[in-house]
């Protein structure tokens, strides 16, 4: 997390087992990886996409669309890639109105409802929980189920992997609608972005 220093001084820190190390002066800047996904389905556009063009950069924020298909790789390597200090997932849902926080992550798979849900990885346990606080105001509510698709499934292989490695890092999960205005929600979500470096720095 970030940490204030008076002078120039050499930090290290631990991340999947390497050790890093540099040289900081003032403030040491948060990693956020913030991800969303493409098109799928019957959906041309995916309301996540665009809420990660309008974000403003960031000098810590990774934006990355992936994607929506059932890979494990390919969530673990950006991961493993831009080694964040902070997660922050975006889903579209078809339904409902409001932003969703998600609080866990099912260990189950599917393509549609038609067929019988899978494991997702056998042998890991049956739920994994998020672990960053967001608060988005009164257009979002709290959820425990995030589904059973390609949402669903990117929640849970980033979370066992952070779990199996005990990597220190914090990671949330938004579903929105697919009609929810973009500009709306990305100014919901810088707002949130700010308040966790306010509160890293405290």
């Amino acid at each position: 997390m970030p940490r204030r220093f008076g002078s120039p001084c050499t930090l290290s820190r631990n991340y999947d087992g390497v050790s890093e190390r540099f040289v900081s002066i003032g403030t040491v800047p948060m990693r956020i990886l913030l991800y969303g996904f493409g098109p799928y389905r019957r959906f041309r556009d995916n309301v996540t996409e665009k809420i990660l063009r309008r974000l403003p950069r960031h000098r810590g924020l990774r934006k990355m669309v992936f994607p929506v298909r059932f890979h494990r790789g390919q969530f673990v390597q950006a991961v493993r890639k831009y080694r964040p200090d902070v997660i922050l997932g975006l889903g579209q849902c078809s339904k409902g109105r409001k932003l969703r926080i998600e609080s866990r992550a099912l260990n189950r798979r599917r393509n549609d409802k038609s067929e019988k849900a899978k494991p997702i990885l056998r042998g890991r346990p049956r739920q994994l929980s998020t672990n960053l606080r967001l608060g988005l105001g009164l257009r979002a509510r709290p959820s425990r189920n995030a589904g059973d698709y390609v949402c669903n499934y990117s929640m849970y292989v980033i979370l066992d992997y952070l779990k199996r490695r005990r990597v220190p890092v914090r990671f949330g999960f938004v579903h929105i609608p697919h009609d929810f205005e973009p500009g709306r929600a990305s100014l919901i979500l810088a707002k949130a972005i700010d308040s966790m470096e306010a509160a890293s720095l405290r």
